[in-house]
C-alpha cells in the first residue's frame, strides 16, 4: 500500500494520475479503491458519514468486514445517475458532459476520486475537463438549501470538494432529483483551507491503516454493525469486563429506556394533534410527517434526523 502523505494548501498543480475505467461496483472498481480513500469514503474519515464510520471503514478496507451491501437508495442512485446527468446536460447546451475514469492525485496516490461526470466548454479540444458533475437523489429535502447555492448535505460536500482536489478543478455542479420529481442544482466551489483538513484526515487514515491502528469505538449504527460481523462462531464461555464498563453499559440501558417512553409520549401527542392531518409544524417548520395505509395511521417520520441534527 502506498502511504505518502504529500499534503499542500492548494490543489495540485500537477493533473491527476488515470487509474483506468471501471463500471461502479465491480470487482475492479473495488480493487482500483481498496488501497486508498475515495470521495464516497472522505466522509466516514471525517466522521461525517450517516452511512459509516471510521471504525467500520478502517476495517473494510483491512478485510476484516464484507464490503457494504448495496441498499434501494444506493440501487436507485445509481439507477437514476444517467437520467439526472442527461437532465443537466439538457438544460445546459454550454456545458459537453463526459463519462469520467477513476483518477488517483498526483503525488497523492491514496487520494483517489470517481465523478460522476466531467464538463467541457465546446469547442474546446484539450483533454482537461472545466468542471465537475456529481448527481444525487434523496427522499427528501432535508439538509438541502436554497437551490443554486452549496448548501447540501455536509457529506455531499466533502465527497466534492475531495473530487476538486484530485483533479485540480474549482467547481463541482451538483443536480439533485428529491422525491423522484423535485429537480434542483448546487454548486460547490472549491476551498483550500477545507480542501487541506480533507487531506491531512485521508493521510492519517491511510497512515494508521497500514500501521494498524485500529480507530476508536464509537456510537455511529455502522460500528455497531462492524462489531457484530468480526467475530465469528460462539463459545460456551464467560467474559470477564470491568466495572467501569458494566456500569457505563447500565447507565446508558436506563437512560435509552427513559428517552424511548419519553418519545413514545411525544409521539402520541404529535399524532393526536395531528389528527387526520399529514405533517405537524411548528412555526412554518415542519417537525414530522402523518403516513396512512389503509385510511390508519402507518408512521410518524421526523423531519429533523440524526445526520442534519449533528
Amino acid at each position: 500500500m502506498q502511504t505518502s502523505t504529500t499534503v499542500g494548501a492548494s490543489a495540485p498543480a500537477a493533473g491527476p494520475t488515470v487509474l483506468g475505467w471501471f463500471e461502479p461496483g465491480t470487482p475492479q472498481w473495488h480493487a482500483a479503491r481498496a488501497a486508498g480513500i475515495g470521495g464516497s469514503e472522505i466522509a466516514a474519515v471525517l466522521g461525517l458519514s450517516p452511512h459509516e464510520s471510521r471504525f467500520s471503514l478502517w476495517h473494510r478496507k483491512k478485510g476484516l468486514i464484507a464490503p457494504a451491501e448495496e441498499n434501494p437508495v444506493m440501487y436507485w442512485g445509481t439507477a437514476l445517475e444517467p437520467v439526472i446527468c442527461m437532465e443537466f446536460a439538457k438544460r445546459h447546451p454550454e456545458w459537453l458532459v463526459h463519462d469520467a475514469p477513476t483518477y488517483a492525485a498526483a503525488g497523492r496516490p491514496w487520494q483517489i476520486a470517481n465523478p460522476d461526470r466531467l464538463l467541457h466548454t465546446p469547442g474546446d479540444d484539450g483533454d482537461e475537463p472545466a468542471a465537475i458533475l456529481e448527481a444525487k437523489t434523496a427522499r427528501d429535502d432535508a439538509g438541502w438549501g436554497e437551490e443554486g447555492t452549496d448548501e447540501i448535505p455536509v457529506y455531499y460536500r466533502a465527497q466534492c470538494l475531495w473530487y476538486l482536489d484530485v483533479l485540480g478543478l474549482q467547481r463541482c455542479h451538483v443536480p439533485v432529483l428529491i422525491g423522484g420529481s423535485d429537480y434542483r442544482e448546487y454548486v460547490v466551489e472549491y476551498d483550500p483551507a477545507d480542501a487541506l483538513v480533507q487531506r491531512q484526515a485521508g493521510a492519517e487514515f491511510v497512515r494508521a491503516l497500514a500501521a494498524g491502528e485500529r480507530p476508536d469505538i464509537d456510537g455511529h449504527s455502522a460500528t455497531y454493525q462492524a462489531v457484530r460481523e468480526i467475530p465469528e462462531g460462539l463459545d460456551p464461555v464467560d467474559v470477564e469486563i470491568d466495572t467501569a464498563l458494566r456500569d457505563r453499559f447500565h447507565a446508558a440501558q436506563d437512560a435509552f429506556w427513559a428517552a424511548e417512553d419519553e418519545l413514545t409520549a411525544c409521539k402520541s401527542e404529535l399524532l393526536d394533534h395531528i389528527g387526520t392531518g399529514q405533517r405537524a409544524v411548528c412555526e412554518r417548520e415542519r417537525i414530522a410527517t402523518r403516513t396512512v395505509r389503509d385510511g390508519h395511521t402507518y408512521s410518524l417520520m421526523p423531519a429533523r434526523t440524526r445526520r442534519n441534527a449533528r
